[in-house]
């Protein structure tokens, strides 16, 4: 069974995690050897998942990554080593070669999922394309975008639902959105963690990840959620990305735990 038929029909549901974005090689390591075993352990399919870049950031003070060359390096060496798959995010074209030699999902950003030649660009490579819905979209509107991937013939397709901006500095999440974007036909991913930030509060982005236990669970509730995105970090008020809304690496577990008991 090849990924994409792991992902399409989950015996319970699969995980995405990782940092944000690509920091420190020791740290990149040591969260995905504790990823690896936890999932493992628990039977879930995983995804490693970090940005070698984050274009979209809240001020020029943020950090936004090593890029790519270094990014991927670390990215490689962690799917070498664990023998994990890799998503990570791609934002023009010019990067899609590259990294869809090491990835094996490319991701979409949530504000660019409107960009035709990078959905296009990036189905053609044959990879998984993860495309996560925009806050200004409505889940529906997702069957178009899925639409431009697979006029190459590429219909290995993942919807992620973030959230929906309804007023300043928050997001709201539509629990009709899973179904309406599941009879597309893909599988669909529930973003935990981006679901529950604060956009641009400030100079950062805020978040509130005390919620993710809740969400999640109630997301699987629906049955029409395939897997579950988390970003997760061993420190994350020191993390360089993301740093409010991240899920502590000693939470996942018990985040785990909590949303097997629905099985």
């Amino acid at each position: 069974m090849n990924l994409y038929q792991k992902l399409l029909k989950p015996e319970k549901f699969f995980l995405i995690a990782g940092p944000c974005v690509v920091e420190d090689e020791n740290l990149m390591m040591a969260v995905a050897e504790r990823l690896k075993k936890e999932t493992t352990s628990r039977n879930i399919p995983f995804i490693f998942k970090s940005s070698f870049r984050k274009a979209n950031r809240t001020s020029m003070e943020s950090p936004s990554g090593p890029g790519l060359e270094k990014g991927l390096a670390i990215l490689g060496k962690i799917k070498e080593k664990f023998e994990l798959p890799i998503i990570t995010d791609i934002h023009d074209v010019s990067e899609i070669q590259k990294a869809s030699e090491v990835a094996d999902i490319l991701q979409i950003p949530a504000f660019l999922c409107r960009q035709t030649d990078l959905i296009v660009s990036a189905a053609k490579t044959g990879k998984i394309i993860n495309i996560k819905k925009g806050q200004f979209l409505a889940p529906e509107d997702m069957n178009n975008a899925a639409k431009k991937a697979t006029s190459t013939g590429n219909r290995k397709i993942l919807l992620t639902e973030r959230g929906t901006s309804f007023g300043y500095h928050n997001l709201v999440v539509d629990f009709r959105g899973f179904a309406i974007m599941k009879q597309f036909g893909y599988p669909v991913v529930y973003d935990v963690t981006h679901s529950l930030q604060k956009p641009s509060l400030d100079k950062t982005s805020g978040g509130t990840p005390e919620y993710a236990v809740m969400m999640a669970k109630a997301a699987l509730a629906t049955g029409m959620v395939n897997g579950l995105f988390v970003e997760t970090h061993p420190d994350p008020q020191n993390a360089l990305s993301d740093a409010d809304s991240m899920l502590p690496l000693d939470n996942i577990p018990d985040f785990l735990d909590e949303c097997l008991k629905l099985y």
